[in-house]
């Protein structure tokens, strides 16, 4: 079979981990399986050369960064073909261009246009192992290096696994597969054998953090079999990430997701007018804020409260967007003591009583619900942060996810 396999920075974090990695290659080299790895940038290296980056220049030239951040996943993929060549693997390093991806041409934040396979086809037919520099390409426009923004790697090893038509897709990091939820919140946390496309969406883009959300949308989008695995336990299986008719008996709820980085954003006493939001999520929209939860409210003197959450990281740009706004409310407020708290499952869809189970177990916990937001498969909630933890036990419990 034809695996495609990704490790992380933390995978190759050492030439102690990288040697361990080619370990987990040579197994299944030796299975007779034919073999593209992705790999990541050492930890820490990224940030490292952005570092030297700001030395010279707070605004570095983003075509010069893209050129420079690249070299990152070169040296880690040369390493490791290194280190197989030696063990007397025939193997070959190959950076994206020679990987044949090409990407448009924002830099930093590139997306995949294409893949010509044509140089790895020719590489697998030879009998070799290859070894793909993660999260770049070369812009159609101008031939020009780009990188696919962080977490990248993903998006190249689930992309290549399309184009190339692989059996499987398993992505290594430092944790050993999907969880109900974080284990370190709830230790009853138990590993999922197997989760919908859809689950995984809704987990990633709600804080879980174990695998990028675009890789999982392409996964989808070109049906690759996904595996989330650790590279720190190779012999334990990991999740696989699959479309749901492939899962026999969907549970309601599959997990539970805590976002600490949110902020409420509050307009009180909004003269109720015709376009009055319209010109508010637009202004929002235009400075790339990325607005998720909203509930508008109209009292009986015609005035509008309105609610909506923005990530933490964008309060200071929407700070200066809500200032135009001043004079259309009474009060505009910011709140960041908050988090958003979601459970996540295909079988709601089929399932009554999902809702007022959530609500029932916040509520035994004396925790105020402060937004809802709801669709298929989800139901989201924003609450204080200081019940974050709480909240997360309560519903893990609620749900039997322990079971």
């Amino acid at each position: 079979m034809l695996r495609v396999l990704k490790f992380g920075g933390t995978s190759v974090g050492t030439l102690e981990r990288i040697q361990s990695v080619a370990q987990i290659i040579k197994k299944f080299r030796d299975a007779g399986d034919d073999i593209v790895a992705v790999v990541s940038a050492m930890s820490g290296e990224t940030n490292k050369l952005l570092e030297y980056a700001e030395h010279f220049s707070k605004t570095p030239n983003e075509a010069e960064v893209d050129m420079l951040l690249s070299s990152g996943e070169r040296v880690t993929s040369a390493l490791l073909s290194i280190a197989l060549n030696e063990q007397g693997y025939n193997t070959t390093s190959m950076s994206g261009r020679e990987a044949g991806i090409f990407t448009t041409s924002e830099h930093t934040y590139a997306r995949i246009e294409t893949i010509d396979t044509a140089n790895m086809q020719n590489a697998i037919k030879e009998g070799k192992i290859i070894i793909v520099a993660g999260f770049q390409g070369v812009s159609v426009e101008n031939s020009r290096v780009t990188t696919l923004g962080r977490g990248g790697s993903d998006l190249t090893a689930v992309a290549l696994a399309g184009a190339l038509q692989a059996d499987l897709c398993e992505i290594y990091t430092d944790v050993d597969g999907i969880y109900t939820t974080d284990p370190r919140i709830e230790p009853k946390a138990k590993k999922l054998d197997k989760i919908s496309y859809e689950e995984m969406l809704e987990l990633a883009s709600l804080g879980a953090k174990v695998l990028q959300n675009r890789s999982v949308e392409m996964a989808k989008k070109l049906n690759v079999n996904l595996v989330s695995r650790s590279s720190f336990t190779p012999e334990i299986e990991g999740t696989l990430i699959t479309k749901e008719e492939n899962i026999m008996e969907a549970p309601v709820v599959s997990g539970i997701a805590l976002d600490k980085n949110q902020v409420r954003v509050g307009m009180y006493g909004v003269v109720d007018k015709p376009g009055i939001a319209s010109s508010i999520f637009t202004a929002l929209a235009d400075a790339n804020i990325n607005v998720d939860m909203i509930v508008q409210t109209v009292g009986l003197d015609n005035k509008t409260n309105l609610d909506f959450t923005i990530p933490t990281a964008d309060v200071q740009k929407a700070t200066k967007v809500m200032e135009n706004f001043k004079n259309d409310s009474q009060k505009i407020d910011y709140n960041d003591a908050i988090c958003k708290v979601s459970i996540v499952g295909v079988g709601m869809k089929s399932h009554t009583g999902v809702a007022s189970k959530a609500f029932t177990a916040l509520a035994s916990e004396n925790i105020n619900i402060r937004i809802i937001s709801t669709s298929e498969i989800k139901i989201s909630m924003i609450i204080e942060e200081k019940y974050a933890e709480l909240a997360v036990r309560a519903l893990h419990d609620a749900y039997e996810l322990d079971k």
